[in-house]
C-alpha cells in the first residue's frame, strides 16, 4: 500500500471529486483517479461510485475512509514527535479559511513562514464558515480561520483578533462627514447586511434587537465585497470590520463611521479538533500570525463569504 495513494483517496473521499482532491494535492485528475484504482485493485472491491454526482462512498469505502483518516493522523502525530528533536519542519501544513477573514494579512504571513521553512508545503483554501468547519472535523485541515468562532464539541478554538464594527456609508450619504453616530440613529436606515444565515448577520441582528432598533434590510449578500459594493453605488447602510474598509476609506469610495454609544467587534478564531494536537508547523504559523507584523494589513480586492 503508498501511502500517497491512500491520502489521495482520503482527499477524494471527503471532497467528493476527483477534481477537487487532484487540484488540493497539485495533480492531474488521471494521477487521482489511478490512485484510487490501484487502491480498489489491491482490495478487489469498488471504494467510490462514480456513477454519482457528487460522488459517493460503497459500504466499502466508507469502512476504509475512516480507518485510513485516523491512520493518517495517527502517522502525522508521530512525524510531528519526531520533528520536535530537529529545527527542521517539513511535511505538508493545511490551512482553510473565511474568505473575509483579511486574505493578504493571511498569505501574507504564510509567505514568510515558508521562506523560514521552505520543506514545509502549505496549501491555503478559502470555504464558506460551514465548509472550513467541516474540513476540521474531516482533517482535511490542521486548522481553520474563522469569525464569530464556536468554541464546544468537537471544536476547540485560539481566540485571534477583535475587529471593531463601524457604519459603512457611500460618500453622498448623511452619516459621511460624521465623526460618529449612535445606534439610535441606525433606526429606519436601509441596510445592506449578509445572508440570514451566516454567523455576522446573526449577531449584527442579535446587536440591533438588544438595542431596540429596527433597520430595513434592503439587500442580502452572501459576501463582503458585493456589499461594499452595493453601499458605495448609495444602497443604504452596512456594518462592517473597520479593517476591511481601509482599501474603500483610503480611495473615497465609503465613509466608515464609529458608534458613539456601542462596542460591537467581531471575533476571529483558529479551529481545530479538540483532544487532537496542533502539529508542530501549525503552531508556528498561528504565533506567527498573532504577532504585530501580521495585524491590520490592508486587504485587496477579492469576493469573500462573511462569517
Amino acid at each position: 500500500m503508498h501511502l500517497k495513494d491512500v491520502e489521495i483517496f482520503c482527499e477524494v473521499a471527503a471532497r467528493r471529486s476527483f477534481s477537487k482532491a487532484a487540484e488540493a494535492h497539485g495533480l492531474s485528475q488521471s494521477t487521482a483517479s489511478h490512485a484510487v484504482g490501484s487502491l480498489e485493485k489491491r482490495l478487489g472491491t469498488l471504494l467510490i461510485d462514480r456513477s454519482k454526482r457528487p460522488l459517493e462512498l460503497t459500504g466499502a469505502g466508507q469502512v476504509y475512509f475512516d480507518g485510513c483518516r485516523d491512520l493518517l493522523a495517527s502517522i502525522r502525530s508521530v512525524e510531528d514527535q519526531v520533528q520536535q528533536f530537529s529545527d527542521r519542519l517539513s511535511g505538508r501544513l493545511c490551512v482553510t479559511a473565511i474568505y473575509s477573514v483579511g486574505l493578504l494579512e493571511v498569505e501574507s504571513a504564510i509567505d514568510c513562514f515558508m521562506q523560514s521553512h521552505p520543506d514545509v508545503d502549505v496549501r491555503l483554501e478559502y470555504r464558506t464558515p460551514d465548509g472550513v468547519y467541516q474540513s476540521v472535523l474531516n482533517n482535511e485541515s490542521h486548522f481553520g480561520i474563522v469569525s464569530f468562532p464556536r468554541d464546544g464539541g468537537d471544536i476547540d478554538c485560539i481566540p485571534w483578533q477583535s475587529q471593531k464594527m463601524v457604519v459603512a456609508v457611500g460618500p453622498d450619504h448623511r452619516f459621511a462627514t460624521r465623526e460618529e453616530v449612535s445606534v439610535a440613529e441606525l433606526a429606519g436606515e436601509r441596510l445592506v447586511t449578509f445572508d440570514s444565515n451566516l454567523a455576522a448577520r446573526k449577531q449584527i441582528d442579535r446587536w440591533l434587537r438588544d438595542a431596540d432598533v429596527e433597520m430595513t434590510v434592503l439587500r442580502e449578500f452572501d459576501n463582503v465585497e458585493t456589499i461594499k459594493r452595493s453601499v458605495e453605488i448609495g444602497s443604504g447602510a452596512a456594518i462592517l470590520p473597520e479593517p476591511l474598509l481601509k482599501r474603500e476609506i483610503a480611495s473615497g469610495s465609503l465613509a466608515a463611521v464609529p458608534l458613539s454609544d456601542a462596542h460591537w467587534y467581531r471575533p476571529l478564531g483558529f479551529i481545530h479538533r479538540r483532544n487532537q494536537a496542533l502539529v508542530i508547523a501549525a503552531q508556528r504559523l498561528i504565533e506567527l500570525l498573532c504577532s504585530d507584523d501580521f495585524v491590520d494589513i490592508e486587504p485587496p480586492a477579492a469576493v469573500g463569504v462573511a462569517g
